[in-house]
């Protein structure tokens, strides 16, 4: 089988790129794993920045996006007990994020791939890549018992963390940048009304928490845990009063609790790859870097990430130009350190870490009450939550 470019991975990075390919009159295949079941059984984030929006929709994957999502101007920062909102939509200019989750991402672009009767391969096992480095890439991998090889131009890697791309690279090739947080979050998913109508951020002195939601009717709660807590020493009724006990007294007035319909531990970590470019394979998404979630910038990241890809590609089919596909890495980079940066000092603002003491509160608390009460402050932390533009510093 022949391809101009075969995309590994299966999730939204991977298939958003292969809808923008399509859309361009480019031909991908993707190949997968896992099957569409357990791929839309992962649980993850749920906040869009404008430009993911606005490349799901260029895509024309957009409806019940805006149909079903919610579209959030603020959020709340709580700290000594009391909640203060960071008017993003003021402060950024008219900016918002929308709240929608990413599996229902995943689920929309796995409709529109059916619909338009492209090629994606589930179930693909023992998947390697090979001569990507040359000028002639391969994919090999097995499906119901048999060898198929796949030649194309190029390969993108959209296989996550643990995917076979990077894992390929020469160890000489490639640097990896890490940082990994001494505690992780406890989410739970339930069908309950959120406790608020935007998210609430949580410094408090028992640890992190934030409140987040999916819909009018389904939310999602996280707390900050240590890393050696697993799922089953956290009852829902444990999970709850923790909760509370973190929120302000209004907030716990509202919240509503019930049986959670999933429920896991989550380790947070900073990675980044350099570079992104191996010859004629490329890394996307969690491939290539990993954020904290405070601040909910790894899908966003994703998306701007093939759509840089996806520009490369049609300028080298369309120009026979390499230019894009040359300064890939570098543009990709710039962003996601930009990101990673952003989400180490939210994340280091919001969290509690061991044996630092009560100073590291004290210094914590003063830096979030200059934030609400200057403007450049709150300005600051609100364009970097809603996105930077897809040019920003070039």
């Amino acid at each position: 089988m022949r391809t101009q470019v075969a995309i590994i991975g299966a999730g939204p990075s991977g298939l958003l790129l292969g809808q923008l390919l399509h859309k361009a009159g480019i031909d991908a295949v993707i190949i997968e794993r896992q099957s569409p079941e357990y791929v839309l059984s992962r649980i993850r984030a749920g906040v869009l920045e404008q430009v993911t929006v606005d490349v799901l929709d260029e895509v024309g994957v957009g409806q019940r996006m805006h149909r079903e999502g919610l579209v959030h101007g603020g959020f709340d920062l709580l700290f000594k007990g009391e909640r203060h909102r960071i008017d993003m939509n003021r402060l950024t200019g008219g900016k918002n994020v929308m709240v929608y989750g990413q599996t229902e991402v995943t689920h929309d672009l796995m409709d529109a791939r059916s619909a338009a009767g492209l090629t994606t391969v589930y179930e693909a096992s023992n998947v390697a890549v090979h001569d990507f480095d040359a000028d002639h890439p391969r994919v090999t991998y097995e499906k119901d018992g048999q060898q198929h090889e796949l030649t194309c131009d190029f390969i993108a890697g959209c296989d996550g963390f643990h995917g076979v791309c990077r894992a390929s690279v020469p160890r000489g090739a490639i640097r990896e940048f890490e940082k990994v947080y001494p505690f992780g979050w406890l989410g739970i998913l339930s069908d309950t009304p959120p406790v608020h109508h935007e998210l609430i951020y949580v410094n408090s002195p028992r640890g992190f928490a934030l409140c987040s939601q999916r819909s009018h009717t389904r939310s999602r709660y996280y707390l900050q845990v240590p890393l050696t807590d697993k799922v089953e020493d956290w009852s829902d009724e444990a999970f709850w009063q923790e909760l509370r006990l973190r929120l302000d007294p209004a907030a716990r007035e509202h919240l509503v609790t019930g049986p959670s319909i999933e429920k896991s531990v989550a380790p947070l970590r900073s990675f980044v790859t350099e570079p992104l470019r191996f010859g004629r394979m490329f890394l996307a998404g969690d491939a290539g870097h990993i954020v904290p979630p405070t601040g909910a910038k790894g899908l966003n990241l994703a998306a701007t990430d093939v759509k840089y890809l996806s520009q490369a590609f049609i300028e080298f089919y369309a120009d026979r130009s390499d230019a894009g596909i040359d300064s890939y890495s570098e543009r990709c980079l710039k962003r996601i350190w930009r990101a990673e940066r952003f989400s180490w000092w939210f994340t280091s603002l919001m969290h509690r870490f061991p044996g630092e003491g009560e100073i590291a509160q004290k210094f914590q608390e003063a830096e979030l009450d200059y934030l609400i009460h200057s403007e450049a402050g709150a300005r600051t932390i609100a364009e970097n939550y809603v996105g930077l533009p897809l040019d920003f510093g070039r």
